[in-house]
């Protein structure tokens, strides 16, 4: 009896001990279902986060962007800028420039009036006096009664005499060249002049007006805005005719054709030149002035 008690307990010890390990199983589990839960739910946050985060990224790579695009505009902004400064200075120095041309073109055409003037009086001083054609009649010589009269002299043969004719043709002549190239000079026919000085200094290479001729060579030159010809006639004419009144002139007009040219440290140089040398001249007030525009424009850049 005791043994069957014994077994009894035994067996109702085991079935309550399968039954509490049974239930242990089910706590477990359900605890192992909660962690599972748990652990979705995380990975659910960590994937939304995820998301989230590249969805930032994006944004971020977005104003990136746009801060790149606003600095390569701010560039292109700044570039635009300068280059308008630029045309501004640029508009600037081409009105000093046609401002300079002006007054380039003012000087010359009173220079031209001035010259014209003053040639004209030269060459009417310059101009020999006709020669006299009546002889002048000597008084009588009272004579003697036991004198007789002295027999008349004879020229020398070895002596000759030009012929008179001859030598006034030849200066007619030349006056009249002269006179219809320098009038076609007056005309405003600048290519026509130069062609008629040029060929005057061919035909009178020593005439009296071969210094003023090579002037207003270079000044037509200067007028047909072939200004390399221009400066180089008035080269020839500095160099051929250096004590020439019109020298300190044709110096002048080299510089001027220089600053046409674009040389202006050469024409400021030959300005120096003029005031150095011919300070008390015409063109030397003239090179001052020009120095002086040549110099503002300069501190102005």
């Amino acid at each position: 009896m005791k043994k069957l008690v014994l077994a009894l307990c035994l067996l109702l010890g085991g079935v309550t001990a399968a039954q509490a390990g049974l239930f242990d199983d089910d706590e477990a589990r359900a605890k192992i279902i909660e962690q599972q839960k748990a652990i979705l739910q995380l990975q659910a946050q960590a994937q939304a986060l995820q998301t989230k985060l590249d969805e930032e990224q994006k944004q971020r790579l977005a104003v990136d962007g746009r801060v790149t695009t606003l600095e390569k505009s701010q560039t292109l902004l700044d570039m635009l800028n300068q280059i308008e400064q630029l045309k501004a200075e640029i508009t600037r120095l081409n009105g000093k420039i046609e401002v300079m041309a002006r007054d380039i073109e003012v000087t010359q055409q009173r220079q031209r009036d001035l010259y014209t003037d003053v040639d004209a009086r030269l060459r009417k001083l310059e101009t020999p006096p006709a020669p006299i054609k009546d002889a002048v009649k000597e008084a009588p010589v009272k004579e003697s009664a036991n004198s007789e009269a002295a027999p008349p002299m004879e020229a020398n043969p070895s002596t000759p005499t030009p012929p008179a004719d001859v030598a006034a043709d030849n200066s007619a002549a030349e006056n009249k060249d002269y006179e219809a190239a320098h009038a076609l000079f007056k005309a405003g026919k600048y290519p026509q002049s130069a062609t008629a000085f040029e060929k005057f200094q061919e035909t009178y290479p020593n005439s009296k007006f071969a210094g003023n001729a090579q002037y207003w060579l270079g000044y037509a030159r200067f007028s047909q805005r072939d200004y390399k010809a221009a400066m180089a006639a008035q080269q020839k004419m500095v160099k051929s005719y250096p004590d020439h009144a019109k020298v300190p002139d044709a110096m002048y007009n080299i510089a001027n054709s220089q600053i046409q040219l674009s040389d202006i440290d050469g024409a400021r140089q030959t300005l120096k030149n003029i005031v150095a040398k011919y300070p008390l001249s015409d063109a030397a007030g003239l090179a001052k002035k020009r120095l002086s525009q040549l110099e503002a424009i300069k501190s102005k850049n």
